[in-house]
């Protein structure tokens, strides 16, 4: 009895546990999605902003929402593309390692564009514009070759794959078509050629050896006596 009842305290405890981590897990799961829903609402927050101050603002001001704009979708977009490419091409590690270097560029750059949106001193943005734009190119720069690359490299891909396809399915178009003349040749077997006859050799009989050549070295024939 006792060792049933440490067999049953042992089971409870697996399935009190499998019940905790798959409850953890359940947790964890959510939080991300949550986070990330978070995340997304944030940018559609932020981004609709500095459309609004784009066309709004005039001046400094307007051109660098629209800096920090273009280095925010460009670095989006990259990401995404890396991310989706890599799933299925692992040669994108090291794209991926250097997007993840630039990335901290990117994040510090657009701290400095926000700070500068809300400097009170306009010269001093105005200063400080030709540079953080220069910044700005260089960064989306990067992230537009990343990407580029990479959407042309999966592009090249489906192509080699599409045309390696295109082959096998014209052999295998061909191949099919081949019932016409299989069921031809079932139907009509090809006749056998029929030797042509051959002419009978006539016997030779006694009466018909004088038509038979003689050559030198044979003995003359003597007829048989009559007695």
């Amino acid at each position: 009895m006792e060792a049933v009842a440490v067999i049953v305290a042992l089971v409870f405890a697996v399935l009190v546990t499998l019940g905790v981590i798959a409850t953890v897990k359940t947790v964890r799961a959510v939080k991300r999605g949550v986070d990330r829903t978070v995340s997304q609402a944030r940018r559609t927050v932020e981004d609709t902003r500095l459309k609004a101050m784009k066309y709004a603002q005039p001046g400094a001001a307007a051109e660098v929402a629209e800096l920090r704009l273009a280095l925010r979708t460009s670095m989006r977009a990259t990401q995404d593309a890396l991310r989706l490419a890599a799933a299925e091409d692992s040669s994108l590690t090291e794209a991926t390692a250097l997007f993840e270097r630039l990335s901290v560029h990117g994040r510090e750059l657009d701290e400095d564009l926000k700070r500068l949106e809300s400097e009170p001193d306009k010269a001093r943005v105005v200063e400080r514009l030709p540079e953080l734009r220069e910044r700005t190119e260089r960064v989306k720069g990067n992230a537009d070759a990343l990407r580029w690359a990479a959407q042309d490299r999966a592009q090249r891909f489906a192509d080699d794959d599409l045309e390696t396809l295109s082959g096998q399915i014209q052999m295998e178009a061909g191949a099919l078509r081949h019932w016409t003349t299989a069921e031809d040749t079932a139907e009509k077997p090809e006749e056998a050629t029929a030797p042509a006859p051959e002419k009978p050799t006539p016997a030779i009989t006694a009466r018909e050896t004088w038509r038979q050549p003689t050559y030198s070295w044979q003995k003359t024939h003597r007829p048989e006596s009559m007695s």
